[in-house]
């Protein structure tokens, strides 16, 4: 089994992930390490949680060991797709370059833009940025970008499910050519192949698993939950998911809770608390400054629920998520696999569950097809006080026999009732009457307009 000591990083670099408690690298590292080092540009494919992160930041603090930054020159850039996972890479960054002298900027939406000039005049070893601020940085004339020697892409599956591949190219077009790239992706899909194909030179390919699969030591469930009524699916799904949540008991430590959009991400966090259960939102329209407060506490261990969006469904580090919940089934079936890639991680056990009504079937399906096996099944919890609708087909209600009614009992119910008239007229054998059309005009009253009347004269004349 192959060991850090042994993959030619710096010596200071080894010290610093000995104290961070690692000895042994996962696959993606133990592939990307090598040609990194060695300066070739590197393809890594790898399910989420597999620790693509240290792939590329170990190998960059050992070839920036070397040389010193120039004002507004950063000489290193690392793109992410959200403004928490570009903060992990930056944490990162702190816990295995302790012992380097090396800078970094972070440059993330909700910060100042005056503080992150400030970092870029002075000159930086590593810029860590998400596209669209990166490029606002660079339109205001504050940022160069042509002293690039290393250019990271994390998560390049999510860029494009974001909508950044044109900021990504951008991007690659002000960076010397050059450059060295490492670009990393939990799936490849064929715009993400076409950038691979244009803008990495003779890549050194590193797959570790097949792409899109579920860890093994994730165990997966799901609850197939048909409303009682239209109206009420919101509120019984929230009921849903609280009983599930209790069904887990202690072993539920802590848990992510995904939504599909970001009013349900408030609902839910919202309806959570009301019911005395220790949970916070998170999702792209809240305030920075929250979400970095909101996440701090759940790492810490101070909140126990924490409702995303699938802003947090890629790539945050949290070791020790018990559980994953899909309140929604995800639209994307590759978005499922990242979702619940947050429990079970560094080969701990996990368990995510999942809430599926009639008309996300079609997605579940999609699912099971991406993952390339059946999810299974679990019973849905009762819901106490939800009525149930119980529906008697035609036959069954043509085969209930009538009630029988004694005559007498007949005859004294309708004594005093007035004998109803028969419908319609009839002759004395039973058969309906037609009348004569000329006699009575049906629908009229008894007033007849003289000029209607005039009109039936005429015909009976001619």
């Amino acid at each position: 089994m192959t060991k850090f000591s042994e993959l030619n990083l710096n010596p200071k670099v080894l010290k610093a992930i000995e104290e961070a408690g690692y000895e042994t690298p996962t696959p993606i590292q133990e592939g990307a390490i090598p040609p990194a080092l060695e300066g070739k540009d590197v393809l890594g494919i790898a399910q989420t949680g597999t620790g693509k992160t240290a792939g590329f930041v170990l190998p960059m603090i050992t070839r920036l060991a070397r040389g010193r930054a120039r004002a507004r020159m950063p000489r290193s850039l690392v793109l992410c797709p959200t403004r928490e996972l570009a903060a992990q890479v930056a944490e990162n960054f702190d816990t295995y370059s302790k012992h380097v002298k090396l800078t970094k900027a972070l440059l993330i939406g909700g910060v100042s833009f005056k503080e992150q000039d400030t970092l870029i005049d002075k000159g930086v070893d590593v810029l860590i940025a998400t596209p669209g601020r990166l490029l606002d940085h660079f339109e205001r004339g504050k940022l160069l970008l042509t002293g690039i020697e290393i250019m990271v892409v994390d998560e390049a599956d999510r860029m494009l499910d974001m909508g950044f591949i044109p900021d990504i190219e951008r991007i690659f077009s002000l960076t010397p050519f050059t450059r060295q790239t490492l670009f990393f992706s939990a799936t490849m899909a064929p715009e993400i192949e076409r950038i691979t194909n244009t803008f990495l030179s003779a890549p050194a390919r590193i797959e570790v698993a097949r792409q899109a699969t579920a860890s093994e030591t994730i165990e997966q469930g799901v609850a197939m939950f048909k409303a009682s009524r239209k109206d009420r699916e919101a509120k019984e799904k929230r009921d849903i998911l609280r009983a599930l949540i209790d069904g887990e008991g202690e072993a539920c430590t802590n848990a992510i809770i995904f939504c599909n959009r970001k009013t349900d991400v408030d609902i839910v966090a919202k309806s959570l608390k009301k019911h005395g259960y220790d949970a916070a939102p998170i999702h792209g329209d809240l305030d920075q400054s929250q979400r970095t407060r909101t996440l701090e506490g759940f790492r810490e261990g101070s909140l126990r629920f924490l409702i995303a969006s699938d802003v947090a469904a890629r790539g945050l580090d949290v070791p020790s998520v018990s559980h994953v919940f899909n309140y929604d089934v995800p639209g994307h079936a590759e978005d499922y696999v990242h979702r619940i890639g947050r429990t079970g991680r560094a080969g701990r056990k996990g368990k995510a569950l999942m809430i599926c009504v009639p008309r996300d079937e079609k997605a579940l399906a999609a699912i099971e097809a991406l993952i390339q096996k059946d999810i299974p099944r679990i019973e849905t919890p009762d819901l106490p006080g939800t009525p149930t609708r119980t529906r008697r087909s035609r036959d069954t209600a043509d085969e209930r026999p009538p009630e029988e009614v004694p005559v007498e009992a007949a005859s004294d119910q309708n004594e005093d009732k007035p004998a109803r008239k028969p419908r319609g007229r009839t002759t004395e054998g039973g058969k309906p009457r037609r009348e004569p059309r000329d006699k009575a005009v049906v629908g009229m009253g008894d007033h007849l307009p003289s000029f209607i009347a005039k009109s039936f004269e005429e015909r009976r004349a001619g």
